[in-house]
């Protein structure tokens, strides 16, 4: 692509490919915004993997045919991932079929087990996310809730307020 000797070209298109995917994603993120990138749903976790896969791609192209296609698809998937954004903000339907819901782990102290059991959450996974936030009495831990990125909110104090609690499922 750049060089004869084919340590010498491998050197350059992975530096200058990988520099252009970047430069790229750089683009499309000031155009889209920053959600982008953001942990908020499922669909943003698969947007960032998504999207690291393709750089790697862009930078191990052997074509400019094949970077401009690695291209147009980083495109397409900020494209995809802004259409479902919007669609989401403007439908409760589309918004539930697309999204999970966040689970109730833990509540006033008390450990949910059927709930640990089906969302796959070790007790020992449960107690070092209660240690991560600081929770010093199982007591004082108002709830644990599994969100939908897979990230552990522990809410502890002596009250919580309930609209913090809405649209969590709760495993009975």
């Amino acid at each position: 692509m750049f060089f004869d000797h084919a340590i010498l070209d491998a050197i350059a298109k992975g530096a200058l490919l990988s520099a252009l995917g970047l430069v790229w994603i750089i683009v499309l993120v000031r155009i889209v915004g920053l959600r982008s990138f953001s942990k908020m749903t499922n669909f943003d976790f698969v947007m960032t993997v998504a999207m690291g896969s393709l750089l790697a791609g862009a930078a191990q192209t052997g074509s400019w045919a094949n970077l401009l296609q690695t291209m147009i698809a980083m495109a397409a998937l900020f494209a995809a991932q802004f259409c479902v954004a919007y669609v989401r903000q403007r439908s409760d339907a589309f918004d539930k079929a697309v999204q999970n819901t966040p689970v109730l782990l833990m509540k006033d102290g008390v450990v949910l087990h059927d709930a640990l059991r089906q969302t796959r959450v070790t007790h020992s996974d449960l107690m070092a996310k209660l240690r991560e936030a600081n929770a010093i009495e199982l007591s004082s831990v108002r709830a644990v809730i599994l969100e939908t990125t897979g990230d552990v909110a522990v809410l502890h104090g002596s009250t919580v307020d309930k609209v913090l609690l809405k649209g969590i499922a709760r495993v009975d």
